[in-house]
Formats: C-alpha cells, sequence, structure tokens
C-alpha cells in the first residue's frame, strides 16, 4: 500500500480542476456534499453514489468483550456504526488495478 490519503483540500482542488469553478466555490461545493451525506446518515438514511458505493448505518447489539490486559470482561454498550458497501463497479476497478487518478 502506498500509505497515502485524500484530504478535503485535494477533493477541493480535483473539484476545482474538473467543474472550473473557483477555489472558493469548489470547496464550499464539497462541503455542501459532505454536510448532506452526513445529514442524511445521521438521520438513519442511506446514501448510495451510483458506480461508487453506499453508506449506511447499523446498529451494534450490546455484548460482553474482554480487557486484553486483564482478562476482565466488561460489556460493550450497544452503538451505531458506519457502514460503507463498495459497489461491483469500485470492487472490479480496484481489483484490476485501472485508476485515472495520477499519482
Amino acid at each position: 500500500m502506498s500509505g497515502k490519503t485524500v484530504t478535503r483540500a485535494q477533493l477541493g482542488e480535483a473539484v476545482y480542476q474538473e467543474v472550473g469553478l473557483s477555489r472558493n466555490e469548489s470547496a464550499d461545493l464539497l462541503e455542501s456534499v459532505l454536510s448532506y451525506m452526513s445529514d442524511t446518515l445521521a438521520q438513519g438514511e442511506t446514501v448510495k453514489i451510483s458506480s461508487f458505493g453506499s453508506f449506511s448505518i447499523r446498529q451494534k447489539g450490546q455484548r460482553i468483550g474482554r480487557n486484553p490486559k486483564t482478562g476482565e470482561e466488561v460489556p460493550i454498550l450497544p452503538r451505531k456504526v458506519l457502514v460503507f458497501r463498495p459497489s461491483q463497479v469500485l470492487k472490479s476497478r480496484i481489483n484490476s488495478g485501472n485508476s485515472s487518478v495520477s499519482e
């Protein structure tokens, strides 16, 4: 793995390069999209992006865990977790190694 991470600034720059909006407008557009996705997920709805994947919230129940240091059993409280399921298009693109993003 390359260990590289794509940041909001890089995504905003990519929008600027592709769409032709100003850098500030591109950053605002990106923030609007991310905010809308966050709000939708917080309401318990699923976000599906065609040819990319879907984000959803899953409820995990309470269970018993174990402290690895002491061996003591501790309850793990119920919680919600974010789940991403990639589309078949994204899976095949990753497995074939094809990428249109230059390094």
